[in-house]
């Protein structure tokens, strides 16, 4: 993945950025990339933000990744409790 020219990876520390995150996002498609990101340490309840379903289905589930063990750590179920716009994997 890290060797594609055509993606453009984007890791997700902090939750107070996802107005950024789906700005890189949509600049990304709109320069014909594909966007990557991985959520991980707070970051991960951007995921119940609203705008987080458009981010997913934007980045395709292919390419959107979070840290299960943040997920955990930070009181959700990573079995029973999926961010819309994913499928359990």
């Amino acid at each position: 993945m890290a060797a594609d020219p055509n993606k453009l990876a984007v890791f997700v520390t902090s939750p107070q950025n996802m107005a950024h995150v789906v700005g890189i996002a949509e600049a990304t498609v709109k320069a014909g990339k594909k966007p990557m990101i991985f959520f991980t340490y707070k970051s991960i309840h951007l995921t119940k933000d609203a705008r987080f379903k458009a981010l997913a289905e934007l980045c395709g589930e292919e390419d959107i990744a979070i840290c299960a063990d943040s997920y955990t750590c930070e009181g959700y179920d990573s079995a029973k409790d999926i961010p819309a716009g994913l499928t359990e994997k």
